[in-house]
């Protein structure tokens, strides 16, 4: 094996990326490592796709459970099946980085698949995996501005972490993903607990630091190992289509782009087609219609930048008309909301369950269980399209983390509040940004369910207007429609509370954006925010006191850990029962935590069924019992879930009787005080301390026989048949 190392140290471990033959097809390949973490990355250029309008790039994010050093899987199947929602997320992270950085035209597919081969308890396989493919399309013959590189911010107790392990991520307060090169941006992705504005600004400007460590390491390898470029020249069109789109499309062109609906500019278009196909129809049709859409974007660039007008005449700094609403949809749902910008509207539910309703969560690098969930779907009709119906695609995974994670930071703890919370956001109608409108739909449907979060939640989408000649010539705009989002340089989602950012998503369509420009921009985001916020908390000022009637009831109780068992019985059969008998779902835990979840009185019942189960007997406690059990000496009286305590003859009465059956029988209710415990755990009860007059209410006289002597078993001892307790 032919192999040759190149390393750099980041965040005091060593990066490592080697370069062999083990996959010498590919175009372009390399093998990442941090710490013990491994990422094989390739790279492949195939033939051009005729009749396509977009570059067909795929990015595949491969996990591989043996990475792990696990057997995972169902119990019938044990080999790796669709991608884990984390591959997905993963995957496009990649996409979105590298994409800006190809050749606009080209038309060739393009493949990179990153399989992680091995995981380590520290190191995340998501910024190896970005790294190794910008080395890969960097060595290989594949077109694309490089290199770009990765770094991942922690914000913990004040103190800044490069590259922060699992463990040190666990309960930060920032959990920041940028990429880039050339000192800018292309890609970001935030979780935050309502972090201050200066305070990300502040991080993006370190990050950008520690990027250019990364991007001079891999200038270095990609100029001894790097092959020569392909070229594929920009088609152009013939001077007489394009002399035909002046003379009929272009005095067109500022009315239809212009005139606050979408509609028109796609009308357009559509025209623009028929006459290409009417009056020159040897043309290639989708170079024809790339031509009309750069020719629109120009124009929304051109007036954006130099006349500050936007495509529906708002100020750039304006937020389309808002409506919130909290309820209203059924009183079946545990809460809802609707929330309109513009013509972005989103409907989100909220449905509310025990414990064991939560996602278990079993994959390479994510285990455990998952309280929290939102998802996110994207009907064709949103858009006044036809297709298909049902399924995930990785838009709506990944629309759907974004509002999970700006969500994130403000849901109750568990000890606060034991629910497990979901949230189903449906996208009805899209004009630019139904993330962060599922966002405040979101906060809406918490609040309308009762769900006591931290602060209400907004997001909004930033636009970007650069223009090519001068960086320093932009446009930032707030709230932005379909053509903004189409035609423009930027898609900055940011979600946060009135405090502070909770989460952020950067998509960019050019090189890089300064941190200048992301800066300005989340000061206007800000404003936008706070400015929806109002518009929500008008709706609905603060989470509703008591939760809808048809939502599930949650009682907490502690037991207990070596009481866990009696809970469970042997086979399950003791909590089985008690679900069966009350219709409430019991979860236990393993440090004795108890959720009883159910409706009506189900829940209080089955509480009390456990507390009867695990409750410590304590003397000079009353209880009332039937009697179960009669022996020579004494009774036995049921006073718990299973729990029988003796009554000795002794303490049937204050006075001496002689037989058991002078006071009680078998099924009298009867009153009895907890004497004592004895050293084996046994409960000794007594009946005259509870009731002094019951033997003589219920006929019961004073024995008039001689105590008899005690029997004994020949040694001094005192005889006890069948384990039972001698008669004193």
């Amino acid at each position: 094996m032919k192999q040759e190392e190149f390393s750099l140290e980041v965040a005091g471990r060593k990066l490592t990326a080697q370069f062999n033959d083990l996959a010498d097809q590919a175009s372009g390949a390399v093998i990442m490592r941090y710490g013990e973490t491994v990422v094989l990355v390739t790279a492949v250029i195939g033939g051009q796709k005729d009749g396509l309008d977009y570059f067909p790039l795929t990015v595949e994010y491969e996990e591989k459970f043996y990475a792990a050093g696990r057997i995972l899987g169902s119990r019938f199947i044990k080999r790796e099946g669709r991608p884990s929602e984390e591959a997905i997320l993963s995957g496009r992270i990649i996409d979105r980085t590298i994409r800006p950085l190809f050749p606009a035209h080209l038309r060739n597919e393009v493949q990179i698949v990153a399989t992680v081969l091995s995981i380590d308890e520290n190191n995340d396989p998501d910024i190896l995996a970005v790294i190794g493919a910008s080395l890969a399309l960097g060595i290989s013959n594949i077109p694309w501005a490089g290199p770009v590189a990765a770094v991942r911010l922690g914000l913990k107790n004040n103190q800044t972490i490069v590259n922060p392990t699992y463990p040190e991520r666990e309960d930060a307060d920032l959990e920041l993903l940028i990429c880039g090169n050339e000192g800018k941006i292309n890609m970001i992705e935030a979780e935050a607990k309502e972090i201050p504005e200066a305070t990300l600004a502040a991080a993006f400007t370190q990050a950008v630091g520690e990027l250019a460590k990364l991007e001079a390491w891999q200038k270095e390898i990609v100029a001894k190992l790097g092959k020569e470029k392909l070229t594929f020249p920009k088609p152009e069109l013939a001077s007489e289509v394009t002399n035909l789109f002046a003379a009929e499309i272009l005095p067109k062109l500022d009315a239809a782009t212009f005139s606050g609906d979408k509609s028109t500019i796609y009308a357009l278009k559509d025209e623009w087609k028929k006459l290409v196909i009417e009056k020159k129809p040897d043309t290639n049709l989708n170079q024809a219609l790339e031509y009309y859409e750069e020719q629109v974007d120009k124009l929304i660039h051109d007036e954006g930048i130099k006349n500050s007008r936007r495509a529906d005449g708002r100020r750039m700094d304006q937020v389309r008309p808002l409506f919130a609403q909290a309820g209203g949809l059924s009183e079946i749902v545990h809460g809802n909301g609707i929330f309109y910008r513009g013509g972005t509207h989103v409907l989100s539910v909220l449905t509310l369950g025990g414990p064991k309703d939560s996602q278990l969560m079993e994959g390479m690098e994510v285990s455990g269980k998952k309280r929290f969930m939102h998802h996110y779907n994207f009907p064709p009709f949103s858009v006044g399209e036809t297709g298909r119906l049902g399924g995930m695609n990785r838009r709506a995974i990944g629309h759907g983390a974004l509002a999970e994670k700006s969500l994130r930071g403000v849901i109750p703890a568990k000890e606060d509040f034991p629910y497990t919370i979901r949230l189903v956001s449906e996208a009805l109608a899209s004009n630019g940004s139904t993330s962060m409108g599922s966002v405040c739909g979101s906060t809406l449907a918490l609040m309308d369910g009762g769900v006591p979060i931290k602060a209400p939640v907004a997001g909004i989408a930033m636009g970007l207007l650069m223009s090519e000649e001068n960086e320093n010539d932009y446009k930032i705009m707030t709230d932005i429609q379909g053509p903004e989002d189409h035609f423009g340089d930027m898609d900055f989602k940011v979600a946060g509370t009135k405090d502070g950012v909770t989460g952020i998503q950067l998509d960019i369509k050019v090189g890089g954006i300064p941190v200048k420009i992301l800066t300005e921009a989340l000061a206007q985001a800000r404003a936008a925010r706070l400015q929806i916020l109002d518009v929500i908390t008008t709706a609905i000022p603060a989470p509703r006191a008591t939760l809808k009637p048809s939502a599930p009831q949650i009682a907490i109780m502690k037991i207990p850990v070596d009481k866990i068992g009696a809970v469970i019985g042997p086979g399950g059969k003791v909590i089985q029962k008690i679900t069966e008998e009350t219709g409430a779902e019991i979860e236990i835990e393993d440090d004795g935590s108890v959720y009883i979840t159910g409706k009506g009185d189900g829940v209080a019942r089955a509480k009390a069924q456990v507390e009867s189960i695990t409750h410590e007997y304590k003397a000079g406690e009353k209880f009332t019992g039937p009697v179960t059990r009669l022996m020579d000496f004494g009774a036995f009286v049921k006073i718990g879930h299973d729990t029988e305590g003796l009554v000795h003859i002794s303490e049937l009465a204050p006075f001496r009787v002689d037989r058991v059956t002078d006071v009680v029988n078998i099924g009298d209710e009867v009153p009895v005080v907890v004497k004592e415990i004895d050293d084996k755990g046994r409960v000794n009860l007594s009946l005259k301390l509870a009731d002094p007059d019951y033997a003589a209410n219920h006929g019961a006289k004073p024995s008039t026989n001689p105590l008899p002597p005690p029997r004994t078993n020949g040694n001094g001892g005192y005889r006890n048949n069948n384990n039972h307790r001698p008669r004193f």
